[in-house]
């Protein structure tokens, strides 16, 4: 498992909470396309197709 920046480690902490693209945007103040790198970024390092597995993973192996 590759190393999270900080910034996807935020992004991973709020999907895990359930956020939404939109919300994590409007909480973190960030673009939604900017979002949307971290998000891509955090599944390519997770290994994973899609937030719910990137959330179990995070849980899982306590990085969260």
């Amino acid at each position: 498992m590759s190393h999270l920046s900080e910034r996807e480690m935020e992004v991973l902490k709020l999907i895990v909470e359930g956020y939404s693209n939109p919300e994590i945007d409007k909480i973190l103040y960030l673009s939604p396309n900017t979002v949307k790198n971290h998000v891509r970024g955090i599944m390519n390092k997770l290994a994973v197709d899609d937030c719910v597995q990137a959330a179990v993973i995070a849980l899982r192996s306590g990085i969260i």
